[in-house]
Parts: C-alpha cells; sequence; structure tokens
C-alpha cells in the first residue's frame, strides 16, 4: 500500500511547478539608464544656461535680478513676510478642511427636509467657484474694511485670508464630495439595515472612507493654496512678496523677488514630492483591492 501511494505521488512532485529564477541584472543593464538619464539631464539644462547667459542683456539681468549682496540685504525682511504667508496658510489649512465637509455633507442630504441646505451648498459652490481667487481677495480684502463696520475688524490680512478660505472651501467640498459618491451604495444600505440615520450613516461610515480616497486630491490643494497666498500682497498685506516689493522700491533691485521664490520653493516643493508619494501609495493600495 505504501509503495503505490509512493508511486501515486512520484508524478505530482515531478509536475509541480519550479519556483520562478529572479532575473539578474547585469552592471550595465543595472546602471546605464541611470547614467543616461544624468547626462542628458545635464546636457540639456547645461544648453539652456548657455544660451541664456550669452544673450546680450544677461550682464544687466545679473545685476538687476541675481545681486548676492541685494539678496543678503533683502532676505530678513522677506523672510518674516514668508512666516506670515506660512502662518495664513495654516490657519486656512484647518478652516477649509472643516467648512470643505460641511458644504460637501449639505450638498450629500437626501429627503425633503435637507432641500435649503442642498440649494445652500450647490449656490456656494457655484458663485465661490466661478470667481477667480485675485478678484475675490481684493472684493474682500478691500471692500470689508472700506465699510468700516462696527465691531468688525478692518485688517486687510484677515479679510483676504477669509476670502482664500471661501474660495478654495469650494473647491474643497466638491473634492469631498467625489469622495462621499465613490463608497459603494451597499454601504448606506447596511447602515441603514444597522438603524443608522443619515447623519450616523454619514459620520461613521461615509465619511470616514471618502476622506481616506480623497487625500491625495486634498494634498494637491494644499500645495496650491501654499502658493496663492501670495495672492494678499495685492491688497497690502505685508507677506513674502509685498516685502519684496517694498524692498525693490527702495532700491531699484529684483534680486528680493529671487528671495521670495526661493523661499516659496522650499515650501512647496517637499509638499509636492510628500504628495506623490501619498499619491503612489493610494495607488498601491487600489490594485491591492482589485488583485
Amino acid at each position: 500500500m505504501s509503495s503505490e501511494r509512493a508511486a501515486s505521488s512520484e508524478p505530482a512532485r515531478r509536475a509541480a511547478p519550479r519556483p520562478p529564477v529572479k532575473a539578474t541584472l547585469t552592471p550595465k543593464e543595472r546602471y546605464l539608464p541611470a547614467v543616461i538619464s544624468v547626462v542628458s539631464t545635464v546636457v540639456v539644462f547645461g544648453l539652456v544656461w548657455r544660451v541664456i547667459t550669452s544673450a546680450e542683456n544677461w550682464p544687466l539681468i545679473q545685476r538687476q535680478f541675481f545681486n548676492v549682496d541685494a539678496m543678503r540685504d533683502a532676505f530678513p525682511m522677506v523672510l518674516r513676510g514668508f512666516g506670515v504667508n506660512m502662518a495664513v496658510w495654516v490657519v486656512a489649512l484647518v478652516v477649509i478642511a472643516v467648512l470643505g465637509i460641511v458644504v460637501a455633507v449639505f450638498r450629500s442630504l437626501t429627503g425633503p427636509w435637507a432641500a435649503p441646505l442642498r440649494v445652500f451648498a450647490i449656490l456656494y459652490i457655484d458663485l465661490l467657484r466661478g470667481l477667480p481667487a485675485i478678484l475675490l481677495v481684493l472684493l474682500l480684502g478691500l471692500g470689508v474694511p472700506a465699510l468700516n463696520l462696527p465691531g468688525v475688524t478692518d485688517s486687510r490680512l484677515f479679510w483676504g485670508s477669509v476670502a482664500l478660505i471661501l474660495g478654495y472651501t469650494a473647491y474643497t467640498s466638491e473634492v469631498y464630495r467625489s469622495g462621499i459618491e465613490a463608497v459603494p451604495d451597499g454601504q448606506r444600505a447596511a447602515a441603514k439595515a444597522l438603524g443608522l440615520t443619515q447623519w450616523q450613516t454619514l459620520r461613521y461610515s461615509i465619511l470616514p472612507q471618502a476622506v481616506r480616497n480623497v487625500i491625495p486630491a486634498l494634498l494637491n490643494l494644499a500645495v496650491a493654496l501654499q502658493k496663492d497666498v501670495a495672492l494678499l500682497s495685492v491688497i497690502g498685506a505685508r507677506e513674502a512678496v509685498r516685502e519684496a516689493q517694498i524692498f525693490t522700491a527702495r532700491t531699484f533691485n529684483f534680486s528680493s523677488y529671487i528671495v521670495a521664490t526661493g523661499l516659496f520653493l522650499l515650501a512647496t516643493i517637499p509638499m509636492a514630492r510628500f504628495t506623490d508619494w501619498v499619491t503612489r501609495r493610494d495607488q498601491e493600495r487600489r490594485l491591492q483591492r482589485t488583485l
């Protein structure tokens, strides 16, 4: 009996597939693509730099925009203004995140009793998304302080920040709403079967999944907001761009704008790379679900 069992198992062992052999790359296959990428990048940027520096007016541009002494003099005041940019950005992010969810929930509610909230959300989104950000900053940042309302601050920085918050809330609410609509209807049916109300279903089932699904899109909006805070300079707020303008008006040198540019890049590039990383992780998570 044992010999028959061993004989029957012998073909099974022979038919078992072998584990895949890992492909080994040669040094040429491993390092040549990286070398080509580095060399081609250096060549392209080198040619661009050569074309720019060979221009007839390059010495004048260098003195006016890339003056090291002027950059050193402008750096403290531009950095102080950049601190205002970052403070406004952080506060606005928190407020926008909360208001965006509120408006998205209003628009997602069903039933006749929620009709006024839905109408308000639709009108708010259509109106605020239809206005350019700079126009909204001008209207609120200059218009509200000019009214001189009793008990209301006349700070242009405050009202300019409110304009950015209102505008970005409209975009953020639509991002949230796309996440809410992406949640399968079976989740709502299951919550209803458990006896949860519409508010409870949104709070405990729909919103946690929706927010997790739209995190990459929300991070992209955060990067955009980080740059758009500079629009407050048009109403005289003493942020980085406005400080650079003041330095330029005093010295007739534009190097302060390069300082402001460098500070914005130092803030936005890490945020953009983090957004890319989160987006890749989200794509990998979605791919694993489909497998």
